[in-house]
């Protein structure tokens, strides 16, 4: 079976059914779940006498009891803290690494069915292993789910040996890895992967097994046909117990994106069709369409709707209809106002790239849907490539949801706490850390307009530099990174610039972000889920210095960003500078901005708090949008069935 329950049996509740599903969240996040973690996590590290002694192989036969029980069902409470110890003194002889009472509370938060907010460079590699272990002897295969390629052929690498150790076997699934192999890694107990490779895998599975999802067509297909049965053409075995790591990036800021199969569908009068549109569109003044930046939407005036037509009047075909060709000018309109180079995309050897806005990361194999992606080639004057015919799709809030077992970690949870138990009904704690941290977090600086903004943090990084300190700059997009470089080049500092057009290196450069002297610039959360170790002597000068150039939609990724500095104990600052031109303020608050322009730093202040809450509250909606769109889908289309 793909997956053991219905994605329509957890849809959103509505009216009062919703109401008393948050307020039940909120009283669900009132139990101290924390303190009862630590104090069992406590009593495990107490325990430690009791393995270190045991010669390997008296510890592996430990070790493979416990699979025993995990495997038939029948563990209890005091089975799995005698797991979790075993599994400790096992790290120690194979990775050389004791995991230490806040990562094993958060192990037992995690197999708990719950998110663990972990602060950056804390650990959640080395606390995944723990319930992982326990999945994996479960004998159904435990999916640990991260970001990108890199973090998964690392970790199922790097862990593997304390996976082996214990009597499992471990694989990861990389985008280039082939069928074949894609399917023994599924079958092997515990399976590195990313959102996107995972949820691919199941909707080509899905597409597989066609019509015969159910087990007696199954069994009447095997009794009545010749040809194989579609269940040995699947890479996957089911959705049982899924670890994801930087949970709020996989199942918050990439939801909303759907993950499509889909096929070519050559139509050439459609592909004349967008750069006809794109033609037109830059035809028509300013009176013609608004614009509503806060919503990203472009609607045609009266004026404008005559315009096209007079200017459609010589095309024909699809042209004649009035609501089609609005339709298409407005796309190209969009295209040309909400879509910018170098920002929500690059141009690559000819093509449209899609940048990842949330990590600044290229995404070469993604496309926009509904002829956004055709518009933006027709705006950029490359090839214009045919849209494809969607085969089959499902946001990563429907994937998820599907599997049996669901827990996650990440550095950020609180801010999505509310969204997390809505969404996904899946509680949250915030794991202390194992040193307190001595992060001095200075008072934002705020500008009214960029120039200024930019002037000073370069004079920023001219100060902190002398000082020998490493800083690390934080962008909101390719275009500011690039910008950026350029005024640190006319100063003659030396950098390096980490963004979507230069991240092959990307966890080797995040990585060296804490050595002497060194300037990054990275745009957003680039090198996520890379440790950044203080080189010699940068402990005593003050650690890194975190810097973010403005504020981003998502109070979260800001932290994140800011974690960067002062992980385990270390000393380190961090800093945002701001101006009223930034995004932020100008797309959810531009009439405040300008009548407070000039009023005072409190009130410029509170108006980007309002602002980043806002594009917030404004962002759930649109995730609550697409959870509604897939149950949608559910009910009405045949490739979107229901899983059981």
């Amino acid at each position: 079976m793909l997956a053991q329950r219905s994605a329509s049996s957890k849809k959103l509740p509505k009216g009062l059914d919703a109401a008393w599903h948050a307020a039940s969240g909120q009283i669900i996040r009132l139990r101290p779940r924390r303190a009862a973690a630590l104090r069992r996590a406590q009593r495990i590290v107490q325990r430690e006498k009791e393995f270190t002694h045991l010669s390997d192989r008296r510890l592996r036969d430990q070790a493979a009891e416990l699979k025993i029980t995990f495997r038939r069902g029948r563990e209890t409470h005091a089975d799995i803290n005698a797991a979790f110890a075993v599994i400790r003194e096992a790290a120690k002889r194979t990775l050389s690494l004791d995991p230490y009472r806040e990562q094993v509370a958060a192990a037992l938060v995690m197999w708990d069915g719950c998110i663990a907010e972990m602060a950056t460079g804390e650990g959640k590699t080395l606390a995944a292993t723990l319930p992982a272990t326990l999945g994996g002897w479960r004998g159904r295969g435990c999916h640990v789910v991260t970001v990108n390629d890199y973090l998964a052929k690392r970790d199922a690498t790097e862990m593997g040996v304390l996976y082996r150790w214990l009597g499992l076997t471990v694989a990861s699934v990389e985008n280039e890895t082939p069928p074949p192999l894609r399917r023994q890694a599924y079958a092997a107990d515990i399976t590195y992967d990313t959102n996107k490779e995972i949820a691919a895998d199941y909707l080509r599975d899905r597409l597989a097994l066609g019509a015969l999802r159910r087990l007696p067509s199954a069994l009447l297909h095997a009794m009545t046909e010749d040809t194989p049965p579609p269940g040995q053409r699947l890479v996957m075995r089911g959705l049982e117990f899924a670890i994801i790591d930087e949970v709020d990036s996989v199942m918050i800021d990439e939801s909303v994106t759907p993950l499509i199969i889909s096929g070519d569908a050559p139509n050439t009068q459609q592909v004349d069709a967008f750069t006809t549109a794109a033609e037109i569109a830059s035809q028509l003044d300013r009176s013609a369409y608004k614009v509503d930046y806060r919503y990203r939407e472009v609607r045609l005036t009266p004026v404008g709707q005559k315009q096209v037509e007079k200017l459609a009047e010589s095309q024909g075909g699809l042209w004649a209809n009035a609501r089609r060709r609005e339709e298409l000018v407005t796309q190209a309109l969009t295209a040309r106002e909400m879509f910018l180079r170098d920002k929500q995309y690059v141009v690559q050897e000819d093509k449209i790239v899609i940048v990842d806005e949330a990590t600044g990361r290229l995404m070469p194999d993604r496309t926009w849907r509904d002829g956004l992606h055709q518009a933006i080639e027709a705006k950029e004057r490359v090839e214009v490539n045919p849209p494809k015919a969607t085969y089959a799709r499902v946001s990563f809030q429907r994937f998820f949801r599907l599997y049996k077992k669901l827990c996650g970690m990440t550095g950020t949870a609180v801010e999505a706490a509310n969204e997390l138990w809505q969404i996904y009904k899946l509680p949250m704690a915030v794991i202390p850390t194992h040193r307190p941290c001595i992060r001095v977090h200075q008072t934002d600086r705020i500008f009214e307009s960029t120039d200024e903004k930019w002037h000073a943090i370069v004079e920023e990084i001219k100060t902190v530099h002398a000082t020998g300190r490493p800083i690390l700059v934080g962008t909101r997009s390719v275009q500011a990174s690039e910008y950026l470089s350029e005024r640190l080049q006319a100063e003659q500092l030396d950098h390096v610039v980490l963004n979507a057009v230069h991240h092959e290196q990307e966890a080797q450069i995040v990585a060296g972000a804490g050595q002497k002297g060194r300037i990054t610039v990275a745009t957003n959360m680039a090198g996520r889920g890379t440790d950044i170790k203080l080189g010699k002597g940068v402990a005593e000068w003050g650690g890194l210095h975190v810097l973010a150039t403005e504020r981003h939609e998502s109070g979260r990724i800001d932290r994140q960003l800011f974690g960067r500095a002062a992980r385990q104990g270390d000393p380190g600052s961090a800093i945002a500078f701001i101006a009223m031109e930034d995004e932020l303020v100008q797309r959810y608050g531009p009439r405040a901005s300008k009548w407070m322009n000039g009023v005072g730093l409190k009130s410029s202040r509170s108006l980007i708090n309002r602002s980043q809450k806002l594009a917030q509250r404004i962002a759930f909606r649109q995730r609550q949008g697409v959870l509604k769109t897939d149950d949608w889908l559910d009910e009405s289309l045949g490739f979107a069935g229901r899983e059981t």
